[in-house]
This record gives C-alpha cells, structure tokens and sequence, in this order.
C-alpha cells in the first residue's frame, strides 16, 4: 500500500490566480503511513467542494484520508511567485509552513511565501 501512496501527486493546483486550497492527510487505511497533499482550484466556491473531489478519489486507492485545514494560493506563474494566506471557514487555517515545503518540492525555481494574512 505504501506503493499507491507514493504514486500520490504531493501537489495539484491551478496554474494562475487566487484560489482555495486546502491541506489533505492520506493514510493507508487500517495503517500508520501517510502523507500531506495541497490541492486547489478556482472551481471550488468553497473548501469543502475540494475535499468532496480529493476524498472519493483517494478511496478509489484504497486509501482514507482528513482534511488538515484550508487557506488561500496566490499563484502567479510570470513572476514564478507562490504566496499561501488566508484560513477555511469550514475546516480552519491549515499549516501555511507545511504547504509552502509542498509547494517547494514541486515548484523548486519559484519564491514562495505564506503567512497568516487573511488577504
């Protein structure tokens, strides 16, 4: 099972803009080993409309998975800039420090930032 959480994408954002994400735990079900995903969209009117998409498809998998917290992306892919902010009414403010290390490892040549800002 460890296989199928490796073939996991740590990361899958939008492109460009302002967008929700949100900050995902997938563990092996009945298991200890897990790992932390950012997923965001545009698409998503609110945090949850993200987890209803990610959580279906990691039980496809064979996987179970929470939802740590949510905020907002600033993505601007000119610049190669990444700014985390903001918090999930619904699930709270995700850890913006574990999201940029994310963002960091798939997005190695951007200047990436995060803070409590709710803007």
């Amino acid at each position: 099972m460890a296989d199928v959480l490796r073939k996991v994408s740590d990361v899958e954002i939008d492109p460009d803009g302002v967008f929700k994400y949100i900050l995902v735990r997938v563990k092996v079900k009945d298991g200890t080993e897990h790992k932390d995903i950012v997923r965001g969209t545009k698409s998503a009117q609110y945090h949850n409309h993200i987890f209803e998409k990610v959580s279906p498809e990691m039980q496809s998998f064979g996987l179970d998975c929470s939802c740590l917290g949510g905020g907002k992306i600033e993505h601007n892919n000119k610049d190669k800039k990444l700014r985390v902010f903001g918090e999930s009414t619904g699930y709270g403010k995700a850890e913006h420090s574990v999201t940029a290390e994310k963002l960091k490892s798939t997005f190695p040549d951007y200047e990436i930032s995060w803070s409590d800002d709710k803007k």
